[in-house]
């Protein structure tokens, strides 16, 4: 079949006409003439964006879709997906320029594995497919991730199975790697001993497995701001540290000169502590582990105004309209699924500025319409992409009320 691609879809695949509808082709550009015979794609016409990948597990491995696209293209299509989300909702705004975290940068990943014959078999699944492909040369990942390989391939052959796969979330902090094992087999003396000796003779800070600390060298911090931070096991922590830090920018930027500022779904303190530095902030957070690492960093630190934590499911319970009285600014970072129960709440209120930070541009902008009904306006949309060649989109926007 012939096809010319006509757009890029939100998921990366090309999008053409078909015979009877819209057909999706997997690793195109817009303007390409493609032949297609079933799984086979052969390029006919290449487009002026399109270059050889870098990745040589590129096209085999899931982990990336747009690694045949010149950055200037990725950071513009990411770009028209938000474009396009708040369009959808009536909304527009102005955009600045797309800040991408450079190669090689992923502070944290989580690979899949599963114990073998010979060994252990690790890495990430082929699109669409539970197949595992080693990526030992993989672009995305901080070469201290990658130099883990051994001894996270060591710990499947302890403790993983031939039957089912074991997720292994590791995270660089500055103490070393930070593992995460979930999958694994059920703990027994024996192995324990053996995970732990492993754990200490590879410079491994902590090793926690099925949810239990097995092996704590030092406390594997990150640093936030001034303070210093230990958050729980395979809590979030943004993907890259240049991510964090453009996001962190816009939202001290949004926030201005505020005196009181309110941290909605604060996590391990991102922004909450950073904030500290020139206001008071009430960091508000569903995962008491986290909360507490939190208050603890902050208790610890030096040089920062009062940070008070309140653990709360701000889906169930979100702040109310007479709790947001008093602050001059909210920072908002929901999961996926937005926030919607606490927008509603939100746009209640007078607050003066929200810094909205999320990773789903069409929950962002079904909450940020809500907002602009009650009286808000987008002042400035960034888009950060931290999850370089995916599909994945991070926003950090400033709104203030007319």
């Amino acid at each position: 079949m012939k096809l010319t691609i006509e757009r890029i879809g939100h998921l990366g695949d090309g999008v053409a006409q078909g015979p009877e509808g819209a057909i999706f082709v997997p690793g195109v550009l817009p303007g390409e003439d493609v032949e297609v015979d079933g799984a086979v794609v052969r390029i006919v016409t290449p487009s002026a964006d399109r270059k050889k990948p870098p990745c040589v597990h590129a096209r085999t491995c899931g982990g990336c879709l747009m690694q045949h696209a010149s950055d200037a293209f990725v950071e513009n299509w990411k770009t028209g997906i938000v474009r396009q989300a708040l369009v959808a909702q009536g909304l527009e705004a102005a955009f600045r320029p797309t800040v991408t975290s450079p190669v090689r940068s992923r502070r944290r990943a989580t690979l899949a594995a599963r114990k073998t014959k010979g060994g252990a078999l690790m890495g990430f699944h082929a699109r669409g497919s539970d197949v595992i492909i080693p990526v030992p040369g993989c672009q995305l990942l901080h070469p201290d991730l990658v130099a883990t390989f051994p001894v996270l391939e060591a710990l499947v052959k302890i403790g993983g199975s031939r039957s089912t796969e074991v997720d292994l979330t590791v995270t660089r902090s500055l103490a070393g790697p930070d593992v995460s094992v979930q999958g694994g087999k059920e703990l027994d003396a024996q192995m324990r001993l053996e995970l732990a000796r492993l754990a200490e003779s590879h410079g491994i800070a902590r090793l926690t497995w099925g949810g239990e600390v097995i092996a704590l060298r030092t406390a594997p911090m990150q640093r936030f701001g001034k303070a210093l931070v230990a958050p729980p096991p395979g809590a979030f922590l943004q993907a890259t540290a240049e991510g964090e830090a453009a996001l962190l920018a816009g939202v001290i930027e949004a926030v201005g000169g505020a005196k009181r500022v309110m941290d909605l779904f604060a996590g391990s303190g991102t922004f909450a502590l950073p904030l500290a530095e020139r206001a008071e902030v009430l960091a508000v957070e569903g995962d008491a582990k986290m909360t507490a690492a939190l208050e603890k960093g902050w208790r610890n630190a030096e040089g920062l105004k009062r940070v008070t934590v309140e653990t709360r499911d701000l889906f169930r319970r979100p702040m109310e309209p007479d709790e947001l009285k008093g602050f001059d600014a909210v920072v908002i970072d929901p999961p996926r699924a937005g926030a919607e129960a606490q927008v509603a709440a939100l746009a209640l209120t007078k607050v003066p500025v929200i810094a909205a930070v999320s990773c789903n541009p069409a929950t962002f902008a079904r909450d940020a319409k809500v907002l602009v009904g009650a009286g808000w306006q987008i002042d400035w949309v960034q888009v950060v992409d931290q999850f370089r060649w995916s599909s994945h989109v991070e926003l950090v926007a400033r709104l203030s009320r007319r």
